[in-house]
């Protein structure tokens, strides 16, 4: 290697960057701004003088999506998608991490890849690679290597530097596999279904009806527990409880035969046992035995902890998870694995925790009396169990993250010690022939539930027994009770279900459970438990009657069984992917064909368009009103035209004053989002699902209808007012529009409906802008200012509050250039944007730009508001 070469590393977080360089720099570095920080220090690479940038991404680089012709869900026939290509495109476009990878690898002749160690992880260093323009198999001029590291702690960061190897393709691969067979199979069959069914019914309350190969059997698994449940047919049961006084102790004895089902049965032996009366110890034994510590934590442990012991759900569990561990509390959260690896370092482990205030004490004396040596557990050859890194306190991690390193703390504590042992004496009788006996429980040791005291051993106590000793039955109860149905599912016994059967991965499994709550196919209730919803329920049966497999773990967990081959380089990757999809197709194609047999199950359920919703607004074709269904997806009806507009999700419709569109005579509606600063704007119904301008998408950045499950329904669907270049509608872009944002490419305008709190807001980004607050009115004019060609605005002041001389109220001016507007206005940013470089901001309002955007003078710019 030549001297002073320069190595370029790429972590998957910036927070991650900044603790791998702080460790490899000792602390001495400069850093500076990119789209993500980049860090810098001079320092030994490979035995050589080397000069280090450190630098990050934020996740996967590109997403899969298909090409622009079969976005539109309208014109693209689902079937087609099987056989579609696929392009990959940045995933987050404004961070401009693809430019920004490609300027810093410019002159680095080594590349370390810093990205999780997992199959994802994996993936992405691969997408780094290509954004940086390395490539593995040019060894002369340029190398590539893989850091693998659990933690980021400095040692696992050093010893990861001493032992860098080369980067997984296979690995990678298996996540392009599972990548486009879910995006194609689930694209198809969420748009045929969505399509389908919300062009029928009004009630479903979802904006899509999703398939996924993975969310489908997951959702199967709940409704499946929901049958059992509504099909149940209780039984009644009677059991024969004797009571006896012993040492001055009430006891209820246990009935060897446990439960009879047959009332008649039970009384004959009640009777045979009061006739005795006495029962004869027949056997007095104790045993010692043992609760076994837990083994290693891996994330499928975790998750169902998380869930069932701390009530966070799968998702929120591994945001906390994974914010522990790029902040080095703990290591990395996704992991198969509960056996450790044979040099780990436990004492070092447990001597971080020696501190805590609660188990500190019990640390010091396994530390000074050994700790024990952990139970054998599953080696899948990812990473060790997830444990500790280093002490924290509550208040340095906050209440819901400390008690999710708090028990991963208490179960790393609890595996290297030992067992609990005590002592369980059963006492055994004997009356009218039956055999009856009582259970006592006594701690010896408590070992690990010292430190994990909800796994403790209940004790119970017993008086004492002789055998052969006779005592008299005190009374006799005959119980009668009723079999229960089982419980709904938890999301703890879902996770388990998932793991049993393949279904999806460590790192996927709190995804896929989300997908369904967050699609209003289940409902998490108290104790989180998973009740389906009508929605769910029918989709389910649905399933069940055309083609069982759709809804069944088997297939799922055949694809991973074959990407897990592609991961080991043992299958050929196109292989799999065309396999797979081949048969996917064929079930599409006949689930098509009998798509009535689900159809019959939901017009039982749900009610058709027609009978939902109320009226709100006048058709322009028809000029009758048309229905508003507000539940997911919002969108309005038209009985006479049997015609579904869309509406814009989460937030207010109402009508405008009843104006109408001059392009079509639709009315106009009013959209409110939620919240006190959020953006109001108007629509036409036909404008908003059919842009009556060519290139409105590209000009104007209107939502495209795409693969998303979230995208909205209809061609071109995305098109308020406020991005409307019609040159004389009052309510468009050219009419509302005020000036350039100062944070993205939109344009500021007017808020129609923000009266007394008048403002502007930007129609692409969260940029608001407030304007003089209590003011009559505030409107736009047809004129320009000379000086940056923005839209001046026409004032009109109250008249107690009014900032003129001599009470007048009406003024009119350019809210950037002049000086008293200036100084009323207030400019807020979103949370959304972020800062660029340069002082061209931005388009001004109708596609130009505005003049004055580069002048150092602040009134002509809101870069110092």
């Amino acid at each position: 290697m030549a001297p002073n070469s320069r190595v370029l590393m790429v972590a998957e977080k910036p927070s991650i960057a900044l603790s791998i360089a702080t460790a490899l720099s000792s602390g001495k570095m400069s850093t500076r701004k990119g789209s993500t920080e980049v860090h810098e220090f001079d320092g030994k690479f490979q035995g050589c003088s080397a000069h280090y940038k450190v630098t990050s991404v934020i996740g996967h680089v590109f997403s899969v999506d298909f090409p622009g012709k079969y976005q539109d869900w309208t014109t693209t026939d689902p079937l087609d998608l099987f056989q579609a290509q696929i392009v990959k495109s940045e995933s987050n476009p404004k961070a401009h991490i693809r430019g920004h990878l490609s300027k810093e690898a410019l002159g680095c002749e080594d590349l370390v890849l810093w990205l999780d160690c997992d199959r994802e992880g994996e993936n992405i260093c691969f997408e780094v690679i290509e954004c940086t323009g390395f490539h593995t198999k040019d060894r002369k001029r340029r190398r590539v290597y893989r850091a693998k590291f659990s933690s980021v702690t400095k040692g696992d960061i050093l010893k990861a530097m001493d032992n860098l190897v080369e980067p997984n393709r296979d690995e990678s691969l298996a996540v392009d596999a599972r990548q486009e067979i879910d995006l194609k199979v689930g694209v198809a069959f969420t748009r045929f279904q969505t399509t389908y069914f919300q062009g029928k019914y009004g009630n479903l309350d979802s904006r899509v009806i999703s398939y996924g190969p993975c969310q489908t059997p997951t959702l199967g698994f709940c409704v499946q527990r929901y049958l059992q449940i509504n099909t149940f047919k209780p039984e009644n049961f009677w059991a024969l409880k004797p009571y006896i006084i012993q040492s001055g102790y009430e006891l209820r004895l246990e009935w060897e035969r446990n439960k009879l089902f047959d009332q008649h049965v039970a009384s004959m032996f009640q009777k045979l046992v009061a006739e005795d009366g006495i029962l004869e110890v027949t056997d007095v034994s104790a045993k010692e035995e043992f609760k076994s510590r837990p083994s290693g934590l891996n994330t499928v442990n975790l998750l169902k902890v998380a869930s069932s012991a701390l009530g966070f759900g799968p998702q929120m569990a591994m945001q906390l998870a994974e914010r522990l561990y790029t902040q080095g509390y703990i290591s990395y959260p996704r992991t198969e694995s509960t056996a450790y690896p044979s040099s780990f370092d436990f004492k070092g482990t447990l001597a971080t925790q020696i501190t805590n205030p609660t188990w500190g004490e019990y640390v010091n004396r396994l530390l000074s009396g050994g700790h024990v040596k952990p139970r054998v557990g599953n080696d899948a050859g990812d990473h060790p169990p997830i444990t500790p890194m280093q002490s924290a306190t509550e208040d340095m991690l906050g209440n819901d993250a400390w008690r999710l390193y708090q028990y991963v703390c208490q179960h790393f504590i609890g595996s290297v010690s030992p067992d609990c042992k005590y002592t369980r004496t059963k006492i055994g009788f004997s009356c009218g022939g039956e055999v009856f006996y009582c259970v006592g429980q006594r701690v010896t040791e408590k070992g690990f539930t010292s430190v994990m005291p909800w796994l403790a051993v209940n004790e119970t106590g017993l008086p004492q027994f002789t055998k052969g000793e006779k005592i008299e039955v005190s009374k006799f109860e005959l119980h009668e009770g009723q079999t229960l149905p089982p419980d709904f599912l938890s999301e703890s016994e879902l996770i388990s279900q998932m793991e049993k059967n393949g279904i999806g991965t460590d790192a996927s499994i709190p995804a896929h459970i989300n997908n369904i709550c967050e699609r209003n196919f289940v409902q998490v209730q108290s104790g989180r438990k998973l009740v389906p919803t009508a929605l769910g329920i029918s989709l389910i049966r649905g399933y069940q009657c055309i083609d069982p497999d759709l809804c069944l773990p088997d297939i799922r967990s055949f694809i991973e069984h074959q990407i897990t081959l592609v991961a080991k380089g043992q299958a050929d990757h196109s292989r799999v992917v065309d396999h797979v999809l081949q048969q996917f197709r064929q079930k599409y194609i006949y689930f098509v064909q009998k798509i009535e047999n689900m159809d019959a199950l939901f017009e039982a359920q749900f009610s058709p368009l027609a009978d939902s919703g109320r009226a709100l607004s006048k058709c322009g074709k028809c000029l009758r009103y048309m229905k508003y269904i507000c539940s997911q997806p919002s969108r309005l009806y038209c009985g006479t035209c049997e015609e579904v507009y869309y509406l814009p999700q989460k937030g207010t419709i109402k009508l405008y004053k009843e104006l109408t569109c001059p392009l079509d005579n639709f009315e106009l509606l009013i959209f409110s989002m939620a919240g006190p600063e959020a953006k109001s704007f108007s629509l036409c119904p036909y404008c908003y699902n059919s842009p009556p301008f060519e290139g409105i998408d590209t000009l104007f950045g209107a939502t495209k209808t795409g693969n998303n499950s979230s995208s909205k329904l209809g061609k071109g669907a995305g098109m308020p007012c406020i991005l409307c270049p019609h040159p004389t509608c009052q309510h468009s872009l050219i009419a509302k529009g005020v000036c350039a944002c100062p944070e993205c490419d939109g344009t500021l305008v007017l808020d129609p409906v923000s009266a007394p709190k008048w403002r502007l807001y930007c129609n692409m980004c969260n940029c608001l802008v407030l304007l003089p607050q209590g003011a009559h009115k505030i409107s736009t004019t047809r004129e320009k200012c000379p000086e940056c060609d923005s839209t001046i605005l026409e004032v009109d002041f109250n008249k107690k509050t009014t900032p003129l001389k001599d009470g007048a109220t009406l003024y009119t001016g350019c809210i950037l250039c002049d000086e008293l507007l200036h100084s009323l206005v207030e400019v807020k940013h979103g949370k959304s944007f972020f800062k660029r470089l340069g002082t061209s901001r931005g388009r001004g309002r109708g596609g130009y730009r505005g003049r004055g955007r580069g002048r150092a003078d602040p009134k002509m710019s809101f870069r110092d508001f």
